[in-house]
């Protein structure tokens, strides 16, 4: 069974539960980021559905990028704590901590 509505059927059956559909016009790009990757989306077809409570997005597109991000294994806080423990600067203890993949006590050592 092929069931298929055109948007004006859409619109109509939307605005009956008292949404609102609007496409928004001449978008160039969009960019979902996660903590992994970014996925971007070239040149796509996108609509915005208002209600009270809440407004949706649907994308539509064929031409997507994926880019991977490179997640460092420490934080900023790591940087911290290892450049105050060894009394070293902050790119000394960066650097530690990169050689040593985020180890922490493995970083102090390394800059005693």
């Amino acid at each position: 069974m092929n069931f298929r509505m055109d948007n004006r059927q859409t619109r109509r059956m939307l605005e009956k539960m008292g949404m609102n559909l609007e496409e928004l016009p001449n978008v160039e790009e969009v960019i979902i980021k996660t903590k992994e990757r970014d996925l971007i989306i070239k040149e796509p077809q996108v609509s915005q559905i208002k209600s009270k409570a809440m407004n949706m997005f649907q994308i539509i597109g064929n031409d997507t990028e994926e880019i991977e991000k490179e997640n460092p294994a420490y934080k900023k806080e790591d940087i911290l704590l290892v450049s105050q423990q060894a009394n070293a600067s902050q790119e000394e203890a960066q650097k530690a901590l990169e050689e040593t993949n985020g180890d922490l006590a493995q970083a102090i050592l390394k800059l005693k």
